[in-house]
């Protein structure tokens, strides 16, 4: 089976019904197999500022070791946690210079090398998988009301209205050693990703956002998702970035040859 995968995506980002600013930033990189979201945090100073300084961050750190190393994934994963923590350290040094409590924002990304990818995240920013006409959450958020339903105090419908539903627990710029989860799976041929800011996640339910993807054209979708967090309130900015992943050379894409008879 052929390794070349072909990668393409989409990215759309709106600063909805009712905010004035847009703090949301995203990454769109399919020739360097790297998407990143990152959501500055509502109420501190400066969210667009620390959205921003993430995602140039992430678009300008050096991946040429990734390329050829052992494992070039893990290399690749290692440098964007580098460049995660340098970041974190000047939103905290920002925000000691300007005399405020904290600089932060949000961040879920995704890296790919051969037939496989990993994603890094902090916040309530999310990553979703659509393979097989199913829809699966790959992060968990960091939030307080995450915790709730975790520990079985908080239905998921109720989670959706919960007056402490914005709480996140991590972001880059929170603490000063950044914590950050991390997953990693082989990907198949017809995979496709979303990454969003919750003001797409907390207005779209996940039915709507399957239908979306299901027909594998990442503007199309990028724009649907958007359209629809908009026309169901747009209370916050809205950012979506849909990624897909075609194997030329798959064994479902072969064909029964015409010319044999039957």
């Amino acid at each position: 089976m052929s390794s070349s995968l072909v990668w393409t995506s989409a990215s759309r980002t709106d600063v909805g019904c009712v905010r004035a600013l847009n703090e949301d930033a995203c990454l769109d990189r399919p020739q360097q197999l790297l998407w990143a979201v990152a959501d500055g945090m509502g109420g501190h100073t400066a969210g667009d500022f620390a959205s921003a300084t993430i995602v140039r961050a992430l678009d300008t750190f050096d991946v040429a070791d990734a390329t050829h190393s052992p494992d070039a994934l893990a290399t690749f994963v290692n440098a964007a946690r580098t460049a995660l923590q340098g970041v974190n350290l000047q939103l905290r040094d920002e925000a000691a210079r300007r005399g405020v409590r904290m600089i932060g924002s949000t961040v879920a990304m995704l890296m790919a090398r051969g037939r496989e990818c990993a994603w890094l995240w902090a916040g309530d920013s999310r990553l979703y998988l659509y393979r097989d006409t199913r829809l699966e959450a790959l992060t968990v958020d960091h939030s307080y009301v995450a915790e709730l339903q975790a520990q079985g105090h908080l239905s998921a419908e109720s989670a959706r209205h919960h007056p402490s539903q914005h709480l996140i627990t991590r972001a880059v710029g929170a603490a000063s050693t950044l914590m950050l989860d991390e997953g990693r799976l082989d990907v198949r041929d017809g995979d496709r990703f979303l990454l969003c800011s919750d003001g797409l996640s907390n207005e779209v339910q996940a039915p709507e956002i399957a239908r979306a993807l299901e027909d594998g054209d990442c503007r199309l979708a990028t724009d649907t998702l958007v359209e629809m967090a908009l026309q169901a309130g747009g209370r916050d900015n809205i950012t979506a970035v849909v990624i897909r992943v075609d194997d030329p050379g798959g064994a479902d894409l072969t064909l029964v040859n015409p010319a044999v008879n039957h």
